[in-house]
């Protein structure tokens, strides 16, 4: 199960990583639409997924370290998704500080037929390739990140100014 695939074998892991998303997205895109969910933003695929997978409701501080981006564009990204009635934001009842957010209903439609996208993917990449190389690829991707969170957590460590060489 270790035949050439399109010559790709050569290519850098960051560029195949970038193509692998692409064919999910694409293909989550593509379902979403059909759904009628043809609206969600960019990120909200991951806004959606997130919650979907997470426990109960997710703090909106949580979101915006996640996804990356300044805290005025993850605003402006849950404003979105709360206008087109795929989220709903309520104060925290432990901290009213806090704001949270949560999916609705149409959310959750989104959430499931985003998810069967997924898993349509994922019973394609198995049929290629097999289940044990698909649960290694995962492995390999699970260090990957570990590696990253590591470095972050070893950045985050650092006092103010200083930058590890």
């Amino acid at each position: 199960m270790t035949e050439a695939r399109g010559g790709l074998e050569d290519v850098v892991l960051p560029a195949l990583l970038r193509h692998a998303r692409v064919t999910y997205g694409t293909t989550m895109r593509r379902a979403l639409a059909d759904a009628g969910h043809d609206d969600l933003p960019k990120n909200g695929l991951y806004v959606i997924g997130g919650l979907a997978l997470g426990a109960g409701d997710t703090p909106l501080g949580v979101l915006i370290r996640e996804l990356r981006i300044s805290k005025q564009a993850a605003g402006q990204l849950v404003d979105t998704l709360v206008s087109r009635g795929y989220l709903q934001r309520t104060v925290d009842e432990h901290d009213r500080r806090k704001l949270t957010v949560n999916l609705t209903e149409r959310g959750r439609d989104a959430a499931r037929t985003q998810a069967a996208a997924r898993e349509a993917v994922d019973a394609e990449l198995i049929a290629r390739v097999g289940e044990s190389d698909v649960n290694a690829a995962r492995r390999v991707l699970a260090a990957l990140i570990e590696i990253g969170r590591a470095r972050e957590a070893q950045d985050e460590k650092l006092p103010d100014g200083v930058e590890e060489s």
